[in-house]
C-alpha cells in the first residue's frame, strides 16, 4: 500500500477522529470535473483507495483532506461538510487593490475561496516575456488595451483588444506585451491544483528561456 494512503478504519490514529466525508468527497470531485483516476494520481492515491474514502469504507487522514481539498479547489472545511459562510458575488471596482509583481500589475476580480481565480492585469512592454509557464489547469483571457504576443507551445499570437485565448495550461505559454503602452487583460484560470495565492501569469513562476520570439 503506498504510505501516503493512510492507515485503515482499524488501526487506531487520527483519521478515527474525522466525521464522515464520503458524501463531500464524491460530489466535490465531480464538481470539479475530475475524474476518480486523475483525481487519485494527483493525490498520491490509488483509485481503489479513493473509490473506498468515497463509499465511506475508508476514512482519510488529514493530509489526505489537505491534499484532496486542494485539488478540489475547496477547503478542508467543505469537504466535512460545514457550513462555509455564503461568498459575495459581487466585487466592486473600489474594493480591488493592485498588486504589483515584477512590474505586472493585478487586480482581482473574483471572490476569494473559489474555484477559477479571475484578475484585470495590466503587462507592461519588455517584462517577463521570457518567462515560460506550464502548470495545471486551464486558463481564459481577453485584450482589453494593446496588443499582446501569445506563445503556445510551437505557434505565436498576436492578440488585439477584443480578442481572447482560452487553452490548456499544460501546453508551454509565454505572455508579453507587443506595444510599450503595455496590454491590460481579463484573466481566468483554473486552481485545481494550484495554490489559490498563485498567480499563474506573473513571475512567481516558470523558467526563463532565451527570449520572446514571434
Amino acid at each position: 500500500m503506498n504510505p501516503a494512503e493512510g492507515t485503515s478504519p482499524s488501526q487506531p490514529g487520527a483519521a478515527d477522529e474525522l466525521p464522515a466525508v464520503a458524501p463531500q468527497l464524491r460530489e466535490l470531485r465531480r464538481r470539479a470535473s475530475l475524474t476518480l483516476e486523475a483525481a487519485s494520481r494527483a493525490a498520491g492515491l490509488s483509485p481503489a483507495h479513493l473509490s473506498r474514502l468515497e463509499t465511506g469504507q475508508r476514512q482519510p487522514s488529514l493530509p489526505m483532506l489537505l491534499a484532496l481539498a486542494r485539488i478540489y479547489g475547496t477547503t478542508v472545511s467543505e469537504l466535512l461538510g460545514e457550513t462555509v459562510a455564503e461568498r459575495d458575488a459581487i466585487v466592486r471596482a473600489a474594493d480591488m487593490e493592485p498588486t504589483g509583481a515584477g512590474g505586472w500589475t493585478y487586480w482581482q476580480a473574483g471572490a476569494p475561496g473559489r474555484g477559477m481565480q479571475a484578475l484585470r492585469v495590466h503587462v507592461p512592454y519588455g517584462s517577463q516575456g521570457d518567462i515560460v509557464r506550464v502548470h495545471p489547469g486551464e486558463e481564459w483571457l481577453y485584450v482589453l488595451q494593446g496588443r499582446l504576443r501569445l506563445r503556445l507551445g510551437d505557434s505565436a499570437h498576436v492578440l488585439a483588444p477584443g480578442d481572447s485565448a482560452h487553452f490548456d495550461s499544460l501546453t508551454p505559454h509565454r505572455i508579453a506585451a507587443a506595444d510599450r503602452g503595455g496590454a491590460e487583460l481579463l484573466f481566468v484560470h483554473t486552481l485545481l491544483q494550484s495554490p489559490t495565492a498563485a498567480l499563474c501569469l506573473g513571475p512567481a513562476t516558470g523558467h526563463p528561456t532565451s527570449g520572446e520570439t514571434s
